[in-house]
């Protein structure tokens, strides 16, 4: 049995990969230090999920490169699965030196201590973000992606290249998933789902961007299998778009959402801010022929299963 280790075991999409290593017969590992962005006690509900599920779970933070050195030798895993990030797009415009020092510094720490450990391979998490305005549509990996619109995207992206060095000078072997616009049960507060369901049921409003706005919509169960699978095709150093592939308009997202609930968000006219994207579409191509990466939960189902989680876990 090959062991796992997953940072950010506690996040929305880490304790869904946890789930979903376990149930694929990894001895699976779950790594998280409960940064506060937000509350710790959802953090805390997914840990029991994941245990629940047959994953264990460690305390410890990335960015203290002796601590995560310590934890790749208790742990001795075969395989990462880094999804440990600072997320938040529109914060990391206020604190950026905190998005560099957990999503570059804190990657390197993890790619350290996998090649002293003789990891055979790491899957890393990035996001659509990194293409950025500039970006012929859909997003294709061999763009350039050299104009990320925030420091979020920005610190995304010098990961993926700090990775890509780490490949070509220490033989690491590491997949890059870019994910696209990733919603379902345990999505974060501050996410877009997640708040129009709050506004469904409790009538809070919800700020919305002038656009129109189109988001490739991708359901969090195709995601994790998207990174079981990158985790068992060992592929060099590549970069692989994970998305659904059918970009879904905002307002027929919200439409979905008020039919699941059987009411209307209350919605907020805000001005587009410069770093918000207009469209995110994945060519996912690539990630088909290498590694089997079917999604197959459509926008309807998907708002449907994560209305139902909300109704009555949140």
């Amino acid at each position: 049995m090959q062991r796992v280790l997953v940072t950010g075991a506690a996040g929305f999409i880490g304790s869904h990969a946890c789930e979903a290593f376990a149930a694929a017969g990894y001895d699976t590992v779950g790594v998280d230090n409960f940064d506060p962005y937000y509350d710790r006690r959802i953090k805390q509900t997914n840990v029991a999920a994941i245990e629940a599920a047959g994953a264990h779970f460690r305390e410890a933070d990335i960015r203290d490169a002796e601590a995560t050195a310590s934890l790749f030798d208790v742990t001795k895993p075969d395989v990462i699965v880094h999804l440990a990030a600072k997320a938040g797009v529109r914060n990391s415009e206020k604190f950026p030196a905190e998005y560099v020092r957990t999503n570059v510094n804190g990657t390197q720490s993890v790619l350290d201590a996998a090649r002293r450990n003789d990891v055979e391979r790491v899957v890393m998490a990035s996001t659509s973000s990194v293409y950025g305005s500039a970006s012929a549509i859909p997003f294709q990996e061999d763009d350039p992606a050299a104009a990320p619109l925030q420091p979020y995207a920005a610190s995304k992206r010098a990961a993926e290249i700090l990775a890509g060095t780490y490949c070509s000078l220490y033989g690491l072997q590491v997949t890059v998933t870019r994910l696209f616009t990733v919603y379902g049960p345990r999505g974060r507060p501050d996410m877009m789902p997640y708040m129009l369901a709050r506004s469904c049921r409790d009538g809070t409003a919800v700020p919305l961007f002038d656009g129109p706005l189109e988001r490739d919509w991708t359901y969090v169960g195709d995601i994790v299998n998207g990174l079981v699978q990158a985790a068992e095709h060992p592929l060099g150093f590549e970069i692989l778009n994970l998305g659904r592939g059918e970009p879904v308009a905002l307002a027929e997202f919200i439409d979905e959402m008020a039919a699941a609930a059987g009411t209307p968000p209350v919605l907020e006219a805000r001005e587009r801010p410069a770093t918000e994207l207009l469209t995110t579409f994945a060519d996912s191509t690539r990630a088909r022929d290498r590694i089997g990466f079917n999604p197959t939960v459509s926008v309807h189902e998907g708002v449907e299963r994560f209305w139902d989680w909300f109704a009555t876990t949140a």
